[in-house]
């Protein structure tokens, strides 16, 4: 594939949704781009304002918390595979509403703790704490929440 061919294609997949420059690079690279040409062209796409790695990560933060129930630990993750620099990492993750941020543990962490019921509280903790934390929520975030969360499940008051 050509440069030309290459800026057009990308540009066509940026206008469609939010794109880092890691991302389309890859694609790039998959499209069997010659590598001198890639750099140009992502500059070239990031002068253009196709490509915003900051606008991309305030999207990527906002959606993955919002609509997939996604912890700020696992946010950074995801954003460092994609090679987002950490201080605009760290600028999109305080744009995240920490009373929201922390109510939407506590009912994502409820949900899972409805099918706990039975187990022993010990194995019921244990189980919960590994899912906040696999979820990327702060360990003193599900800790600090842990035994109000077992105790409204035990309420049946869902």
């Amino acid at each position: 594939m050509t440069a030309k061919e290459a800026y057009l294609k990308a540009g066509a997949l940026c206008s469609r949704g939010e794109q880092c420059s890691h991302d389309i690079a890859e694609k790039m690279r998959h499209w069997d781009v010659n590598t001198e040409d890639i750099p140009t062209i992502i500059e070239n796409l990031i002068s253009e304002k196709f490509i915003d790695d900051a606008r991309f990560c305030a999207a990527f933060c906002r959606d993955k918390s919002r609509f997939q129930g996604w912890g700020k630990m696992k946010i950074r993750f995801a954003l460092k595979q994609k090679r987002i620099p950490a201080d605009i990492i760290d600028g999109c993750l305080c744009e995240i509403n920490d009373d929201e941020y922390a109510e939407q543990a506590i009912t994502i962490m409820r949900i899972k703790a409805r099918t706990l019921k039975g187990k022993e509280p010990a194995k019921a903790r244990a189980s919960l704490y590994r899912f906040g934390i696999s979820r990327g929520f702060e360990s003193s975030l599900v800790l600090k929440n842990i035994n109000k969360i077992l105790e409204f499940s035990d309420d049946d008051e869902y």
